[in-house]
């Protein structure tokens, strides 16, 4: 990780389930078969991030950023706010790793929450920037959200990739 993350005190990091909108840097880590979805506005410098737990919300409202069907709207409305819209926004998911061994596909969250975002994302027009998805290892996400945005993913087995 960047050990400027926090150096002017405003980056910040989400927990399961949270998400927010803002031009500052923000981050999640410990993503196992959960999701950082991001959405990116260049144009506005402006970005919005959410730490997604599950694929279906059954509607449930109380926490829009836990669930895939509904993160990804959350985040896009609270940016059209700001003047984003659908062409002007991108994608990057990271994180649905399968973290156990299962012997039933239902169980398999990681694989069933990669479906959900980008089934939604699809839905809403949004296209997908950039995806590191799957596999079997954790990862932690760190953004910066000024220009074309700043990515780092720093993984459980120790290495680290930078966007």
């Amino acid at each position: 990780m960047d050990n400027n993350f926090f150096a002017e005190g405003e980056g910040v990091i989400l927990g399961l389930g949270e998400y927010m909108v803002g031009k500052c840097p923000m981050g999640t880590i410990g993503l196992g078969s959960c999701i950082a979805l991001i959405l990116h506005d260049q144009r506005r410098s402006l970005a919005g991030l959410a730490h997604v737990m599950l694929p279906e919300s059954r509607g449930n409202t109380d926490r829009p950023g836990k669930f895939a069907d509904t993160a990804a709207i959350a985040l896009f409305e609270e940016m059209e706010e700001f003047g984003s819209t659908k062409f002007s926004v991108t994608a990057s998911i990271v994180g649905g790793a399968s973290m156990f061994e299962y012997s039933a596909n239902f169980l398999n969250i990681g694989e069933r929450n990669i479906a959900a975002v980008k089934d939604k994302l699809r839905e809403l027009g949004i296209q997908i920037e950039h995806e590191e998805t799957g596999g079997k290892v954790g990862r932690s996400v760190y953004y910066w959200p000024e220009g074309k945005g700043r990515l780092i993913i720093k993984r459980a087995d120790g290495t680290c990739t930078e966007f």
